[in-house]
């Protein structure tokens, strides 16, 4: 059974923690006014004029607005939205840049790009996810540097927001406007290699690359190039006006912020890596960047090589052509005869057949799985025959990890309880489509594959026929048509987000019950506590009193001191006097004396 593409019901109400908040500030990214616009209670994400969707887990690792060139044609030419990318996607554009600028002195390399880098759908067997549907990963046979990444990033999905564009009045340098309900569609370009002219042009970075990560004692790492860009506080995916081997410290006109605090750019790295606390972050990198105090060297040489813009094509030419410098891939030209299909093994290593040694099927990294179940989806059986060749479905690539060929007029899997009846000619099942010709009728028998259903249901609808009487309009292009097939499209997804949310309602019953069971404990132990403290108050009580007894005692006491004392005073004062009154005494006595002596002998002396 394919995945279900849940579509607009994958959205939710935004939860934004205040940490998220704080952290944003620190990063300088709010600090403009109006720079983000907070969502209030909607449940699908609504910009305002001049503003467009991010996600906080965006913005950390280096998303701001207006977006740098590089990224807005890698959007461009994978034929993706911001909203469609993993956090890790966007780490590893930010790792890129930093890259190319700081340590390889050169613009950011879509040649190179494409040598390291492909993309790759991300979801289950069941679901296939709109938000962070895509994937970047490194091609399994490059030595590239090892990121680290976290095996996922919990909750990212729930953290979106609005951004302001600085030059919302212009497209260049703007994110593309945003479409919740956007398919994606596997697209050449994903697996697209660099052709033998890039490869050429480009020996010299990936020589340069292995000379970074291989010098003895100047290996330097994913982790220092993340630290790095965030310690320069320049978000890499911004539109500047210098590149990083122009930096000049913190007078830089690109930083949005002073420098962090160690402890929060150790936070931060850990937060965005899968580093654990106990690993160390790098405070510096072992090869010096170029900045503005190491300038590039003398004749330096400059390597320009840019993904293609919105402005340079139409549609076609973007989902045909992978970069300016590649021709047109021969099937183009070709009959159909000779055109074999992309799960083919007869198919040479062409442009419209990825070689095998890129196919990312069985060959995932463990870093590259990104909150999700499993990557692999179901086979498309190789069987098929090709039908009248249009360009626009050649450049939906089916291969063997694709779960199912996107087509935007197929009609949704709808449930087998809701199946649509436009008409008596519809076919009821997982897909529907108005009746048509034969496809098998007009491929040529020479093919030697079988028809492929999925390809009949595409042909089906490319290939108009009359329907619904003398009406020559397709029914499923009739308005009504389509907004009940994007009901019946949304309906798959309310159903098994209904089934999650029951599930969660048991689940929080059970946390209730379990709080239940804690508020009785609760309440017991208060009960006690009560009793205890009641215990405890009559034994302060009595203490009280006998502690006011000790007080009385200590009073008397001090009276009965102070009584003393006065009675020692009194009894000193009458000493005293007793004392004076015998001195007086003996010198009356001593005076009378010696007048009776003086007469005796005054007396004699007359005698």
């Amino acid at each position: 059974m394919a995945a279900v593409d849940l579509g607009t019901a994958e959205w939710e109400r935004s939860k934004i923690s205040t940490q998220d908040v704080n952290m944003l500030k620190k990063l300088g990214i709010s600090k403009k006014p109006k720079a983000l616009c907070f969502p209030s209670e909607e449940s699908y994400p609504t910009p305002p004029m001049g503003y467009r969707v991010s996600f906080v887990d965006h913005l950390i690792r280096g998303l701001s607005a207006p977006i740098h060139p590089f990224l807005r044609g890698l959007l461009f030419v994978y034929g993706l939205q911001l909203h469609h990318l993993t956090p890790n996607s966007i780490l590893h554009i930010s790792i890129f840049i930093t890259l190319c600028e700081a340590f390889l002195g050169v613009q950011p390399n879509w040649a190179l790009w494409k040598r390291i880098f492909f993309c790759r759908r991300n979801g289950s067997p069941n679901v296939a996810y709109n938000i962070g549907g895509v994937v970047i990963s490194v091609r399994p046979t490059v030595d590239y540097f090892d990121v680290k990444l976290p095996d996922s990033v919990q909750g990212w999905r729930k953290k979106w927001l609005y951004i302001q564009e600085e030059n919302h009045g212009c497209a260049e340098d703007n994110i593309p406007p945003f479409d919740g309900a956007e398919k994606i569609f596997r697209r050449r370009s994903w697996d697209a290699e660099a052709t033998e002219e890039e490869r050429a042009s480009t020996e010299t970075l990936m020589a340069r690359i292995h000379e970074l990560q291989n010098t003895h004692g100047k290996e330097l790492s994913g982790i220092q190039i993340t630290a790095y860009f965030l310690r320069t506080r320049v978000q890499p995916l911004q539109a500047r006006k210098h590149p990083l081997w122009k930096y000049a410290g913190d007078k830089d006109v690109d930083r949005l912020s002073v420098n962090l605090e160690v402890k929060d750019l150790e936070r931060l790295v850990r937060k965005i890596s899968s580093l654990s606390k106990k690993d160390a972050v790098p405070s510096s990198c072992r090869v010096t960047p170029f900045s503005a105090a190491n300038p590039l060297p003398e004749n330096h040489p400059d390597l320009v090589s840019l993904p293609p813009l919105p402005e340079g094509g139409e549609v076609e030419e973007r989902v045909i052509v992978t970069d300016d410098n590649q021709e047109a891939p021969s099937f183009v030209n070709e009959p159909v005869d000779s055109r074999k299909s992309a799960g083919s093994s007869e198919g040479t290593a062409s442009a419209q057949s990825p070689p095998p040694a890129v196919s990312p099927k069985g060959k995932r990294k463990r870093n590259d799985v990104e909150d999700s179940g499993t990557s692999k989806a179901e086979e498309v059986d190789p069987s098929h025959q090709k039908a009248a060749y249009d360009p626009y479905l050649e450049s939906l690539v089916t291969s063997d990890d694709e779960e199912e060929i996107p087509t935007v007029d197929v009609a949704p899997r709808t449930s087998t309880s809701h199946t649509l009846l436009a008409s008596d000619t519809l076919v009821e099942g997982e897909e529907s489509s108005p009746p048509q010709r034969n496809v098998v009728t007009t491929t040529p028998p020479s093919s030697p594959l079988a028809p492929s259903p999925k390809r009949t249901r595409i042909e089906t609808i490319i290939e108009p026929a009359p329907q619904l009487g003398s009406s020559s309009t397709l029914l499923l292009d009739d308005p009504m048509i389509k907004d009940l097939i994007r009901i019946g499209s949304q309906f798959i997804g309310y159903r098994e987000y209904a089934s999650k949310t029951e599930e969660k309602l048991a689940e929080a019953n059970k946390r209730a019950d379990a709080l239940a069971q804690k508020l009785e404990q609760s309440e017991a132990a208060r009960k006690k506590a009560e009793l205890v403290a009641s215990e405890a108050k009559a034994e302060a009580d009595e203490a009280k009193a006998k502690a006011t007894s000790v007080e009385e005692l200590q009073k008397k006491l001090e009276d009965a001191e102070t009584a003393l004392n006065e009675h020692k005073a009194a009894q000193a004062t009458r000493e005293q006097g007793i004392l004076k009154r015998l001195k007086s005494q003996n010198r009356r006595i001593q005076d009378d004396a010696i007048g009776f002596l003086d007469l005796t002998i005054g007396l004699r002396m007359c005698n």
